[in-house]
């Protein structure tokens, strides 16, 4: 047998040993972390702490105007997100968060797609809207075309 070694007694090493898949998802996830500032900030240790507090202020107040609009109208969770985004530009927590929402985003729509779990979301519109409609009609049947601020306490 062939070992790949010139003497006797010589052992064959492996050069590289096998990873795990779980192993080479975690490397994958790891490559690109950090800074993306230019390195001209990079370089300069002042400068790139007030790059990051600069980022850091911008995405806060992007996700505080997000969180504002979960409240009021408007694209709350996508402006979040947005923030995040902002933020994984310089900070590593950040991009590890970002990572893992998209992760579990990406697994919930391939759930989404699945036949039985559109099949109970349907049905469960469904029923919502019936629920729906019975409620409207019991309401327009008891008061008529009267918004609920105008009705006299009977």
């Amino acid at each position: 047998m062939n070992t790949g070694s010139d003497g006797p007694g010589e052992t064959a090493v492996a050069s590289e040993p096998t990873r795990t898949e779980t192993e080479t998802d975690r490397a994958r996830d790891r490559r690109g972390l950090g800074s993306r500032a230019p390195a001209f900030i990079r370089s300069r240790p002042v400068l790139h702490l007030s790059w990051q507090v600069g980022i850091f202020v911008v995405g806060l107040a992007v996700v505080a105007a997000g969180v504002v609009m979960l409240a009021f109208p408007g694209p709350g969770w996508a402006v979040i997100f947005a923030g995040m985004a902002i933020w994984a530009t310089e900070f590593v927590w950040a991009q590890i968060v970002l990572r893992w929402t998209k992760r579990k985003v990406t697994a919930m729509a391939q759930r989404a797609l699945d036949p039985r779990v559109r099949r109970r979301n349907i049905t469960l519109t469904v029923i919502g809207l019936v629920i729906t409609g019975v409620l409207c009609g019991v309401y327009l049947w008891k008061f008529g075309l009267v918004v609920p601020w105008n009705i006299d306490h009977r």
